[in-house]
């Protein structure tokens, strides 16, 4: 029973200590974007190049992701707007079955944008990696991101880390009933951020620098 007891204890102080990472993560990240974040074409600055964070076209039931589809509208949005010139999508190509760079340069091409003004980072395995590139392969030091808003905070402050002055545009969000699972997944992700910079952590790749004009 005294066992059982002090086992309950130590899960207790874990999950308080979980649940204060959690918070303080949270709130660090929300308010490093503050007066950053955009919904407007009319009222966001300009910014030379926008980064599309990369996502999964499709839902395992097959369907079409919502995430996908309203960041693809947001960033042909900003570029038909002359918002940004150029555009990096940053993804995963982990296999030659999976490669989420292609599927968005496809479908920017198909909405009519030029090919000229995009460009791929295939090694964008999460927003930590794909931040730390910007600056690092394409030599980027102000960028605008475009994502849900969730991301978009995370993703700003990541740039603070990196000396990267980042604003950000806030494609459609999904309804909290369809994007609770990534609302969750969100919440331990902020606190991922701050044991990647206490451990150092790098990208998965660097590679060659990439030069934009």
């Amino acid at each position: 029973m005294r066992k059982v007891r002090i086992i309950f204890i130590y899960l207790s102080v874990l999950l308080i200590i979980l649940l204060l990472a959690i918070f303080f993560s949270d709130r660090v990240i929300t308010n490093a974007a503050k007066g950053k974040l955009y919904s407007s074409i009319e009222a966001i600055p300009y910014n030379k190049t926008g980064l599309l964070p990369g996502t999964s076209k499709y839902l395992v039931a097959g369907y079409l992701n919502p995430y996908y589809t309203y960041r693809i509208d947001a960033a042909v949005s900003l570029l038909r707007a002359g918002k940004i010139n150029y555009i990096i999508i940053s993804g995963d190509n982990s296999s030659i079955y999976y490669n989420e760079p292609a599927l968005m340069r496809a479908d920017l091409l198909k909405a009519g944008i030029d090919s000229s003004c995009i460009y791929s980072d295939y090694a964008g395995f999460r927003t930590f990696d794909s931040m730390v590139r910007l600056k690092a392969i394409f030599s980027q030091d102000s960028v605008t991101v475009i994502s849900q808003p969730f991301q978009n905070e995370r993703a700003i402050y990541i740039a603070s880390r990196e000396g990267i002055a980042a604003i950000g545009f806030n494609a459609r969000d999904v309804g909290t009933r369809a994007g609770f699972k990534v609302q969750v997944r969100e919440k331990l992700a902020r606190v991922k951020v701050f044991i990647d910079y206490l451990f150092g952590a790098e990208p998965k790749f660097l590679g060659e620098k990439v030069d934009i004009p």
